[in-house]
């Protein structure tokens, strides 16, 4: 009998934001794998590190954040060799996501090659987008109204058609390109309906108009932006 596969989500970043059935099954868990960047740390382990029994193994992919995707495509084919190795033997494999393994999350290309010959399972985490919110203090949608969430690295024509027709928007992924975002939004005269927050629910947040952002921006940053009045009062 083969292994189950389980995609873990995490949460945002703050260890008491994983819930119940992520954290039980961590405990359990005697094969862990999880990404790791360029051969730094993992964001992904450093969340859960305390729920790791010692004698867990560990399966460390080390995917590249280039342009290019055949890197890290081949980092994906290569960590999930190895997990389906464990799976093979009937050893199940715990696979830690940072936010949710389905939104945004990487795990979504280990599922891709692994799903139609191996057991696998989705834990939902607690997403950025919803920790940016609660940080925020910004609803992000109330009764009709219609939520867009828009990755940074998009074209700048594209994002201002988009940001033109929403009514709620969320922009992630802001890093580098968080210059150009910043002003598509002070083009459109949007820049008093929108807030910036980096690194939600961590000890290094930063909650602020945009007009008071910093000059530059980690990859872990939102901004929320919520045009008109606000419709839930």
């Amino acid at each position: 009998m083969t292994g189950t596969l389980y995609g873990v989500g995490l949460g945002p970043g703050a260890p008491d934001l994983i819930t119940l059935r992520a954290a039980r099954l961590i405990e359990r868990a005697r094969v862990i794998a999880y990404p790791t960047l360029a051969g730094g740390a993992s964001f992904a382990r450093s969340i859960a590190a305390e729920l790791i029994a010692p004698g867990a193994r560990e399966i460390a992919m080390d995917v590249p954040m280039t342009v290019e995707r055949a890197p890290a495509q081949a980092a994906y084919d290569a960590g999930a060799a190895k997990i389906a190795e464990a799976l093979e033997t009937g050893e199940d494999v715990v696979c830690l996501c940072e936010g949710d393994p389905f939104f945004y999350g990487s795990f979504m290309y280990l599922f891709a090659r692994l799903a139609d010959r191996h057991r696998v399972e989705i834990v939902p985490g607690v997403t950025s987008l919803t920790a940016a919110a609660a940080a925020a203090r910004r609803p992000l949608a109330a009764r009709n109204e219609r939520l867009t969430v828009l990755p940074g690295p998009l074209p700048e024509a594209e994002l201002r058609a988009r940001i033109e027709g929403a009514e709620s928007v969320a922009i992630m992924k802001l890093g580098r390109h968080f210059p150009k975002v910043r002003a598509v939004i002070e083009g459109l005269g949007l820049t008093s309906h929108a807030t910036y927050v980096e690194r939600a629910t961590l000890e290094a947040e930063i909650v602020r108009p945009l007009s008071e952002a910093p000059d530059t921006a980690p990859y872990f940053s939102m901004i929320i932006l919520t045009k008109g009045a606000d419709p839930w009062l």
